[in-house]
């Protein structure tokens, strides 16, 4: 059996990709990070996501892993206390405030020593993966294309074996939207419900203390289009109704594609 070793956030966009692999036959190895996000909900999420798949007869298993001690001394609205989570649409100047630096290099970093053992460990080549995708370009310089093939060619000179390991983003050149409708046709083949499995996701950075999503910040606003783009409601409880969030979103867009005016 094919393994897969990847992010799996307890958000969208690395759920569907949990789907993508296990479609095609994948172990899935999946690994969490804990770095002081204050959506630490996601973490629930993603053991939820898990425990759903081996019920299930999936081939998964699960890490998570610490982080936070180091990265909380990293400076970004998404771990900082003294900083709110800016609202607004994804693209806007002020969502730079919810990049966290280095976290991307630091999670692969992680998944690439984790493939190599994993590897060692099976005799087998491994699949290294990550849910990154086109709609995070513009504010994550750590989701680009360029950024990814650097990091490659550094993991493959700096390990013995790195020939065992594969790279494969297959979201980068895609956007919500397309990952939606992939996680449609991954579900199906496993005969999966996909509002049960997207139910189970959270992508807000500003939920309440009961997880609901705000419906208002950037990557709120980027998943409720994406649903819209796709014909469906979003299975998840938004503390507002869909309707609600969704004219709210639809505004926010308008207002982005228009200057504002």
């Amino acid at each position: 059996m094919k393994t897969v070793v990847m992010a799996l956030s307890g958000g969208m966009d690395s759920t569907c990709l949990l789907m993508h692999y296990l479609a095609q036959g994948y172990k899935a190895v999946c690994i969490s990070y804990n770095y002081g996000q204050k959506h630490s909900i996601e973490l629930e999420r993603a053991k939820s996501t898990i425990f759903m798949c081996m019920e299930c007869g999936l081939e998964v298993s699960h890490h998570i892993v610490d982080l936070s001690p180091a990265m909380s001394l990293f400076d970004s609205a998404l771990t900082s206390k003294e900083q709110n989570v800016p609202l607004g649409h994804y693209e806007e100047d002020q969502m730079k405030q919810t990049v966290v630096p280095n976290r991307n290099a630091i999670f692969a970093s992680i998944l690439y020593g984790f493939a190599l053992s994993e590897s060692k460990r099976t005799g087998e080549d491994v699949v290294l993966a990550l849910g990154v995708h086109s709609g995070d370009h513009a504010i994550y310089p750590d989701c680009r294309p360029e950024f990814y093939d650097a990091l490659q060619h550094a993991f493959e000179i700096g390990n013995w074996d790195s020939n065992r390991v594969g790279f494969d983003l297959p979201y980068l050149h895609g956007d919500k939207t397309s990952i939606l409708e992939d996680a449609i046709e991954s579900c199906a083949m496993l005969g999966l419900e996909f509002d049960v499995v997207l139910k189970n996701t959270i992508t807000s950075y500003n939920p309440d203390a009961d997880g609901k999503s705000s419906g208002k910040s950037g990557s709120d606003i980027e998943r409720i289009l994406a649903f819209h783009a796709i014909g469906r409601k979003d299975p998840i409880e938004y503390q507002d109704s869909w309707d609600t969030v969704l004219k709210h979103a639809l505004r926010i867009e308008s207002e982005h594609n228009t200057g504002g005016v």
